[in-house]
């Protein structure tokens, strides 16, 4: 046990005073910030790019429909002749050329361009036509289109879950998927992420030869049991680190940028009751009540449950596949040979990401239940679940099984390992592999 705890802290120390670790791990979520700040600065830059369109309408009745906006100006051409309309739109700097029929409804509307028009655009100018063409034939059947308005319910569903004692809490299907979906793609990408580096690090200390001074004082089993664990453990310091520079990054934003306040509950409700208050302040009141009801509901989540299932579905998975992997890197003598070996491997975490969306649909079903229990893709699938609310029975079923399994791939990795190490300059197959775990001495 001593040796193992030696090359525990010879790989965490030898990996965390790595400048490359150290400026990942300070660089990463300030690089996330700007990536996300960056996106969204060229959003709004896209968005304010002010685009002119010239329009033919032949009908004469959407002048007053297509009104302009931060990102299009219309321009009504006066010309009734088409071709003379094209060539003042090729002349002129016009983003594009409207053509609407005299029966927009029967006949196809021109939208022409140099270029592909954008989607918002078009669906700007869908939109506005629609709404046009709709208001008219209400007026045609006597309706008005405020009565209309005035009708149109905005209903939110409150979801509500009943607890063991009977009591009820506020549930929200959004945040679970949400936080779900995030645990199970963090845990699917930091095992690949870790894992690999363990196989890179085995095979570099083999085609190195670093490994046979190594092995002459530990046994192969402690060698690879001390690199897996050591890089488990950089991996959740540099995990750590990230949610902790994350907050202080989120923080320090809030307090530069500010919260943008949001209507008096109390006011609203007064100038409601009034008859007075503007329907987008109705709205903005509506979509507060629903931020409020999801914060509360995100705080009703079994947060506590989350967090030890994520840190540990994390080893767990980390530690079968690290493994695995090790056991791959002992059997090769570079990364190009370690293919073959790690196709199979790696299908199923793959596999569990693919039919993530099934199982949302369905984190109560038969193949939501197997994959949770499935070493190879409980990692994933049990974090998609766990937010929904999962029976205590299955979490310590799946658990267990992870730590069985974990055992039993040490033992087939340990059996791969102890001899591949010392082996080099010859191409293996599956063959040999099954050669090497038969083998008793």
């Amino acid at each position: 046990m001593d040796k193992i705890l030696l090359i525990i802290k010879r790989e965490y120390l030898t990996r965390v005073r790595k400048k490359t670790f150290i400026i990942l791990t300070l660089l990463a979520p300030a690089l996330m910030a700007a990536m996300v700040a960056v996106t969204v600065f060229i959003t709004q830059l896209e968005s304010d790019q002010l685009r002119y369109i010239l329009v033919k309408d032949s009908s004469n009745k959407f002048e007053e429909s297509l009104k302009d906006n931060k990102s299009i100006k219309f321009t009504f051409a006066k010309n009734t002749n088409v071709e003379s309309i094209k060539k003042v739109f090729s002349d002129g700097n016009y983003y594009a050329l409207l053509i609407i029929p005299e029966d927009p409804e029967n006949e196809n509307i021109e939208l022409i361009s140099e270029n592909q028009s954008d989607i918002n655009t078009k669906m700007y100018i869908s939109s506005r036509i629609e709404e046009k063409i709709r208001s008219d034939k209400l007026k045609e059947l006597g309706i008005e289109v405020e009565t209309i308005d005035a009708i149109n319910p905005n209903v939110h569903i409150r979801t509500i879950k009943i607890k063991a004692d009977g009591s009820e809490e506020l549930s929200s299907t959004e945040a679970a998927l949400a936080i779900g979906y995030i645990s199970a793609f963090l845990i699917y990408m930091f095992i690949f992420i870790y894992g690999a580096m363990v196989m890179r690090g085995v095979i570099e200390e083999k085609t190195n030869r670093v490994v046979e001074i190594l092995i002459s004082s530990v046994k192969p089993f402690q060698l690879m049991m001390g690199k897996i664990l050591g890089i488990a453990l950089v991996a959740l310091t540099q995990f750590l680190l990230w949610v902790v520079l994350g907050f202080i990054i989120i923080s320090i934003t809030q307090t530069i940028v500010g919260v943008d306040s949001v209507p008096n509950n109390q006011l609203t409700e007064q100038v409601m009751q009034e008859g007075s208050l503007p329907q987008e302040i109705q709205n903005i009141n509506n979509d507060n009540k629903v931020l409020n009801d999801v914060l509360e509901s995100v705080m009703n989540l079994p947060i506590a449950l989350i967090i030890f299932s994520f840190i540990f579905y994390f080893i767990g998975g980390y530690l079968i596949y690290a493994s695995l992997f090790a056991g791959i890197g002992g059997a090769v003598d570079n990364e190009a040979d370690t293919q073959q070996f790690m196709i199979p491997l790696t299908i199923p975490l793959i596999f569990a990401l693919m039919i993530a969306q099934a199982i949302i649909q369905n984190p109560e079903g038969p193949a939501a239940f197997w994959f949770s229990i499935l070493p190879l893709t409980s990692p994933v699938i049990m974090m998609l679940r766990i937010p929904y609310g999962v029976p205590a029975w299955e979490i310590i079923l799946s658990m267990s099984v992870l730590i069985v399994t974990f055992i039993g791939s040490t033992w087939v990795a340990a059996k791969i390992y102890r001899i591949g190490i010392l082996i080099y300059g010859k191409k293996f197959s599956y063959k040999d592999l099954w050669k090497w775990l038969r083998f008793n001495g």
